[in-house]
């Protein structure tokens, strides 16, 4: 039977685990643009299925796209891309009304700050 570590432990999971998705995150310019709006999209939590009927190609042309986007940030599964996704959400959007851009806290949109 395992234990749990002490409720005091506070150290940080990346320092604890050794992993950190930063270096995806610097090779994202290593990406085509394709590559890029298959990431973005990953992070969206789809399956393949949904992903190529979104960007209307084939399935298995999205599973290439994904393979390329992990090897090319240097991850090991689709997960590690898909945070890879979400931490870098801000880079690989370009749309100016998205409202993670505009500052969405947990389902409730605020307006941005007019002058």
């Amino acid at each position: 039977m395992t234990q749990r570590s002490d409720a005091g432990d506070t150290a940080c999971p990346y320092r604890r685990t050794g992993y950190s998705p930063n270096p995806g995150v610097r090779r994202l310019e290593s990406l085509t643009q394709r590559e890029r709006e298959v990431l973005l999209l990953l992070g969206t939590g789809q399956g393949n299925r949904e992903l190529a009927q979104e960007l209307g190609i084939a399935e298995r042309t999205v599973k290439a796209h994904i393979a390329n986007i992990v090897a090319k940030l240097g991850q090991q599964t689709r997960t590690q891309a898909a945070i890879v996704s979400a931490l870098t959400h801000g880079s690989l959007c370009t749309d100016p009304m998205c409202s993670r851009h505009l500052g969405q806290v947990w389902g409730q949109r605020r307006t941005p700050y007019v002058a």
